[in-house]
């Protein structure tokens, strides 16, 4: 066991937290409600569009990245749901695939159209200049409706290819309208319990303009949609320098924040592990989502925000890159529930400007991992995740049991 891992390491951080006033049980309560989804093409064998790296032991089937999200969850205790992306998660007995998600202690979350991969989809799915096309894909996302009844999902999450490399390719504005036209029909079709989430992308694979670029035109496109359309972040797919967490203040402030796709990326759709490059980015988001937790106009909306593991492991082992994620989300959500938020508004209306920044970083700078250790503990999981998983023996095992890969899929699957 990690020194930071035992009891011991705890009480001491604990009690230096409450000489600074600050509520522990607070952070630990809110620390065990946390839950994420781990996404079903985060175990398989995926990589970049050059090249699919076959990974020892990756999952080949459903029931494998259901065995190994539910490993994912013993070890951290916060990932009861489970994203399934639709051709690739097909099955002949969807409730079937839900008693079995059940039987492991998960539940199917968010159901994932795709509207990327098909031939006829070259020039676009929902947006596409061809009536036949668009139809195509309009059923598709139907019946991924239909699918997440029968698996209990209430989340539909929704990423378009859609765009256009050249200009005069063809009409930005008639494509908006397609799409508007397209969307209204999946609204009309979505059951009552049912959530529609619309993820942007500012590029990739278009590269002349993208239909959905940018969370104002995805708030745009839920608002005339009506209340259960709302804005999924993708947080790597902004421009660089994006200030991400703004967005997601305004998003919560204005009731449109349906959910992430965490990760983590450098330069564009890097898809990493979330936190591994820019962790104050990722503190600040959470703070950003702790402050509409506290406000009482806001919480009802705040309390419903997904939470979805959205990464490309391509060079890294499927389910310890899982763990660290999870690591890494836990130690962020914990350190923006340390922010001392007394002391933070008092130097904003004072026009304190330092004083304001301090107190953030005197949350961000907290070793934190004795605090999320505690939180695992009572949640019956793993005070170190990562050691319990290396111990485990776990990868050396399904890389004998699953010994012939499955294809990969070329292209990262997540989107």
């Amino acid at each position: 066991m990690s020194e930071w891992s035992d009891e011991e390491a705890f009480t001491a951080l604990a009690e230096r937290l409450r000489r600074r006033g600050l509520d522990v049980e607070r952070v630990i309560t809110e620390g065990c409600r946390l839950q994420i989804e781990t996404p079903s093409w985060g175990y398989g064998d995926s990589g970049t569009r050059f090249k699919v790296f076959s990974w020892p032991g990756a999952a080949r089937t459903i029931e494998e990245k259901l065995a190994d999200a539910a490993l994912v969850h013993r070890l951290t205790g916060v990932c009861p749901g489970f994203a399934i992306h639709i051709p690739w998660d097909r099955v002949s007995d969807w409730d079937g695939l839900r008693r079995r998600a059940e039987e492991l202690g998960l539940r199917i979350g968010s159901v994932n159209p795709n509207l990327f991969q098909d031939d006829d989809y070259r020039l676009g799915s929902l947006c596409h200049p061809a009536p036949d096309v668009r139809r195509k894909a309009l059923e598709h996302v139907v019946e991924c409706v239909a699918i997440a009844r029968e698996v209990g999902s209430t989340t539909l999450s929704l990423w378009l290819a859609d765009g256009t490399n050249y200009p005069g390719q063809d009409s930005i504005r008639d494509r908006k309208r397609r799409l508007e036209e397209t969307l209204r029909e999946v609204y009309a079709r979505l059951p009552e319990e049912m959530r529609l989430l619309i993820e942007y992308k500012l590029f990739e694979p278009a590269f002349y303009h993208t239909d959905l670029a940018d969370w104002g035109v995805a708030h745009a496109v839920a608002v005339k949609l009506g209340p259960r359309a709302q804005v999924l972040v993708d947080v790597g797919h902004h421009a660089l320098g994006t200030n991400v967490e703004h967005i997601v203040a305004f998003l919560l402030d204005e009731g449109r924040l349906g959910g992430f796709h965490l990760n983590g990326r450098k330069y564009a759709d890097d898809d990493l592990i979330v936190g591994s490059i820019n962790p104050f980015e990722l503190f600040l988001v959470f703070t950003e989502l702790r402050w509409a937790i506290e406000d009482p106009r806001t919480e009802p909306h705040a309390r419903r925000v997904a939470y979805v593991l959205d990464q490309s492991h391509n060079v890294e082992p499927k389910v310890e890159a899982m763990v660290q994620s999870v690591v890494n989300v836990q130690a962020a959500h914990a350190r923006a529930w340390l922010v001392d938020g007394d002391r933070l508004r008092r130097a904003q209306r004072e026009g304190d400007v330092l004083e304001a920044h301090r107190t953030l970083l005197e949350a961000y700078e907290t070793d934190v991992r004795p605090l999320v250790a505690e939180v695992r503990r009572r949640l019956g999981a793993e005070p170190d995740p990562v050691a319990a998983y290396r111990a485990s023996g776990h990868q050396q095992r399904v890389a004998r049991e699953r010994a012939t890969a499955a294809p990969g899929h070329r292209g990262y699957p997540g989107a």
